[in-house]
């Protein structure tokens, strides 16, 4: 049987709930986010009988950290028994960060525009675009061993689908990603819990 990966995207922050962009800005979990983090934790238990056993591994913003450590509170799991790669981090929107999309079609109507035609490969002014994201995760992710936790961010869960189920590059910016659940990925196939 194929390794299994078990993807937990961070909590809600303040600024999921706003609609903006956060990209590499480090905005702590809200109340609802710390939630979801024990629900997930939970998730993961069902699914796997013995969870501390696995390597956890998040990416260092402190919303990643944060869910990885209320995540394994709700296991009784030492918080602190993940490790971070900087290579987890969330795609970088660049001058967009912090702004909600309305913000960024009036300050920036043809950058947005060509975001919207080509989503995968737009590249923000000082950003990054999600092929360059596969790019950065890709070594990570392939080079893992075994079953392991990860928890990081929407975009990476998109680009890691892309990168390894095969969705296509059109499609995957458009995924949803849930906060509060579990992204299961075996082999070239991925299911949510």
């Amino acid at each position: 049987m194929p390794s299994t990966i078990y993807f937990i995207r961070h909590g809600e922050t303040d600024w999921n709930a706003e609609g903006r962009l956060q990209g590499q800005h480090d905005i702590p979990l809200n109340a609802r986010g710390v939630a979801q983090a024990e629900t997930a934790g939970r998730i993961l238990a069902r699914l796997v009988a013995d969870p501390g056993r696995l390597p956890w591994l998040a990416s260092p913003l402190a919303r990643t950290r944060k869910t990885a450590e209320h995540a394994r509170g709700a296991l009784r799991l030492d918080p602190r028994g993940y490790e971070t790669d900087a290579r987890l981090m969330e795609i970088r929107f660049g001058d967009w960060e912090g702004l909600t999309w309305p913000e960024v079609t009036n300050r920036d109507p043809e950058g947005a525009a060509a975001r919207e035609a080509d989503k995968w490969g737009f590249r923000p002014p000082g950003g990054e675009s999600y092929d360059d994201l596969v790019t950065r995760i890709a070594p990570f992710f392939d080079a893992l061993e075994g079953d392991n936790v990860v928890i990081a961010h929407g975009g990476v869960a998109r680009a890691l689908v892309a990168h390894r189920c095969d969705v296509p590059p059109e499609r995957a910016p458009h995924l949803d990603i849930w906060q509060g659940r579990v992204l299961v990925m075996q082999g070239r196939s991925y299911r949510w819990v």
